[in-house]
């Protein structure tokens, strides 16, 4: 499998992805390693959080220190996402996220992707996609968690939840598609987490995955450090937890940035 047309950013070659799943499209950006790199390519699979603040393109280049270490580096819009097509949810989402295995899996298929080095990042609420899914297949590698979400159960039936959708609606309407019937989608969540396929607590009890890190603030108040101590107090992988001092669950500060970046850097140039 090879693009016919390329196309180059600086020294990447990139190409958009679409995916079709149910009628509907979902989009991404695929980016390759510079080319003193050969095939195949280790990969890295980006899984944004909710509301996905930071378009597919601010993403990659946040993270352009893993192609220069060698990586792929694949980011999507999920459905109901920005320009993808669909409505949110987390089986629409779980299903886009088997869809794009089978994708990087067609890919290693032709010596593009190395399958033995399949990872994953994911952050806020793609981390609970991201544990859902490594529980379903066996291909990743490595999983690290940036500021999970974990207890989504909580946060759904918190009676903030309808004005955190209600901002969202108003502030950020073209972020999130399948949330504008706020009362709606809160019903429908609840629903779909009374289904064992979506319940955590039994995704991480038979996770398929070979190592697993999670990356959180000190100060971080939506998922505490306590929390994930409890959480994986029953996991068949507990994670490494590298903790960075002073940072809250938003990383905004520049000293946190760097932080950060080193400890992904250091999990995947190890």
């Amino acid at each position: 499998m090879e693009f016919k047309e390329k196309q180059f950013d600086g020294p990447y070659e990139v190409s958009e992805v679409e995916i079709h799943k149910e009628g509907q499209i979902f989009r991404g950006i695929l980016y390759f390693p510079p080319k003193n790199y050969k095939k195949p390519y280790p990969i890295i699979i980006w899984i944004h959080g909710f509301p996905q603040l930071f378009t597919l393109n601010d993403i990659v280049k946040s993270y352009s220190y893993l192609l220069d270490l060698g990586y792929s580096l694949l980011v999507f819009n999920f459905r109901g996402y920005r320009f993808s097509e669909g409505k949110i949810s987390i089986s629409s989402q779980v299903k886009d996220g088997m869809k794009v295995m089978k994708f990087v899996e067609k890919m290693a298929e032709n010596q593009i992707f190395d399958s033995k080095t399949v990872n994953i990042i994911a952050h806020d609420f793609g981390a609970y996609i991201a544990l859902l899914l490594c529980s379903k297949i066996n291909i990743i590698n490595k999983l690290v968690l940036l500021s999970p979400i974990l207890d989504l159960k909580r946060h759904v039936y918190d009676k903030e939840f309808p004005k955190i959708l209600e901002y969202i609606n108003r502030f950020l309407p073209s972020n999130i598609k399948g949330i504008d019937d706020v009362n709606n989608f809160i019903q429908m969540t609840k629903k779909e987490l009374s289904k064992k396929a979506f319940q955590i607590d039994k995704a991480i009890r038979k996770l398929k995955i070979k190592k697993l890190k999670i990356i959180i603030g000190e100060m971080d108040k939506v998922t505490p450090i306590s929390e994930i101590n409890d959480f994986f107090q029953n996991a068949n992988n507990f994670p490494e937890i590298s903790i960075i001092k002073h940072m809250d669950y938003d990383c905004i500060e520049d000293e946190d940035i760097d932080k950060l970046n080193e400890e992904i850097k250091k999990y995947f140039n190890s």
